[in-house]
């Protein structure tokens, strides 16, 4: 693609603003915002790739996999606000999601160890590990707000704080999950994933292009049962007090 085809993409940009302003929906500034810092996060992105790439440091991919796990739980953790120590969770079960994933990616041989592979790969798993994150807390918030006199009745009954909202977590494991299930159902069918076109439009043979895709999708499906669980299993003690009671809002 051209730099003046490049440029001539603002358009689509330049209509949002047009449609937003004819609505009074008051969204012109973000997404200006929004587009100038796509543009500079990316090229900034490319060329960082482009050094890593030639130089093929071990200690600079790290440090890129570092800062990707960094803002990824930046940005999720904003969906548990409210509860203590929902930051180092969030780190702990995407990067172990990470580590496990490309653990038996590389050592089954799937991918080669190269940045163009670790790099990529790894940030779309990175990626689909905090969607995950911000759905669950999303949905254990909205869980705990419908059912906290239940939870109450089961405390009171003589349940543990564990047993108590098992199903909360199990709702919440599930809901979190199911997304990217969803995703796997429809691909192909209603949209071609990103992965996949790129690859299509850099001039990859379309049967290279579908493995690619598929390996993604199902690294995808672990990766969301990893992340979920693994939340599960470190958050539910936020819900309680040490006194095992029901902490007064989220």
């Amino acid at each position: 693609m051209s730099t003046t085809a490049l440029f001539f993409t603002l358009i689509f940009v330049a209509f949002a603003i047009l449609l937003s302003f004819w609505q009074r929906i008051g969204l012109e500034k973000d997404i200006m915002i929004g587009t100038i810092r796509a543009a500079v996060q990316l090229i900034a992105v490319g060329y960082v790739l482009q050094f890593i790439f030639q130089l093929k440091s071990w200690s600079l991919i790290i440090l890129m996999l570092a800062i990707m796990i960094t803002v990824a739980t930046l940005n999720a953790r904003k969906k548990g606000k409210g509860l203590p120590g929902v930051s180092w969770r969030i780190a702990v079960a995407i990067t172990s999601t990470e580590i496990l994933t490309m653990g038996l990616l590389v050592g089954l041989k799937i991918i080669q160890t190269t940045p163009q592979y670790i790099i990529p790969i790894s940030g779309m798993i990175i990626g689909n590990g905090m969607v995950v994150s911000g759905l669950f807390f999303n949905r254990l918030k909205s869980e705990m707000e419908t059912r906290r006199e239940e939870i109450n009745v089961y405390l009171a009954l003589g349940a543990t704080s564990k047993q108590a909202v098992s199903s909360v977590m199990q709702n919440t494991v599930k809901a979190s999950m199911l997304p990217t299930i969803d995703g796997m159902k429809t691909v192909g069918l209603v949209q071609l994933p990103g992965m996949m076109t790129g690859m299509i439009v850099a001039g990859a043979n379309p049967i290279v292009a579908v493995r690619y895709q598929i390996l993604i999708m199902y690294s995808f499906t672990s990766a969301a049962a990893i992340t979920a669980i693994l939340l599960g299993i470190l958050t539910h003690r936020l819900l309680f007090t040490k006194a095992h009671q029901l902490i007064d809002h989220l």
